[in-house]
């Protein structure tokens, strides 16, 4: 006997239901971030690596933008003097190695960040004035150290000692005066004949 057609109703029997489809899935839900990192605090994080480091001036650097993005940045209250401390520290480290660049650097960083608003000076066991003492100290000893030189004809020690002191504090008129006099008469020196 041949089977029914399709559309033929076998009697008896209800009628085939049409095959079910599933229901579409429901959209993927959309993946939940975590609440991010505001920019104040991803600096803040970045200043703290900085601190970790060593890297006293750049942590500085990193919580002022914190503070900038959000004044008053808690994290930045609390680590902020601590910062500055270190930062003065690693300047009387430096030069007490006969660093004098990065010890004249350290403290006019130093200057420089006493001054910011989430400073608090007046529990440093320094004053400003003390380290500007130094800075003024260090400049001069190397800036008679320079002149002896150049009257010596050590034209090239002289010209590095000018120029270290311009590494830290680029404003200053007298020495950039004598280094440019100092590669002037260095040049002179390179055109001349030897035995001169």
């Amino acid at each position: 006997m041949p089977a029914p057609a399709p559309d033929t109703i076998t009697p008896g029997l209800p009628p085939a239901a049409p095959a079910a489809t599933p229901p579409p899935a429901p959209p993927p839900a959309p993946a939940v971030k975590p609440p991010g990192k505001s920019a104040a605090d991803q600096l803040f994080a970045e200043g703290m690596t900085a601190l970790q480091e060593g890297g006293y001036e750049r942590a500085l650097e990193l919580y002022s933008g914190a503070w900038q993005a959000q004044p008053g940045h808690a994290g930045v209250v609390r680590e902020f003097d601590g910062a500055v401390l270190a930062l003065k520290k690693s300047g009387d480290a430096a030069y007490a190695q006969g660093k004098w660049e990065d010890a004249g650097k350290r403290w006019m960083a130093t200057l420089r960040f006493i001054i910011h608003p989430a400073a608090n000076p007046r529990s440093y066991p320094f004053t400003r004035s003390e380290v500007r003492a130094k800075v003024d100290s260090l400049t001069a000893a190397l800036t008679e150290k320079a002149l002896t030189e150049y009257r010596r004809g050590e034209v090239p020690a002289a010209i590095a000692d000018w120029k270290t002191i311009l590494s830290y504090d680029p404003g200053n008129e007298e020495a950039a005066r004598s280094l440019r006099t100092a590669m002037t008469q260095l040049e002179t020196l390179k055109k001349m004949p030897p035995g001169k």
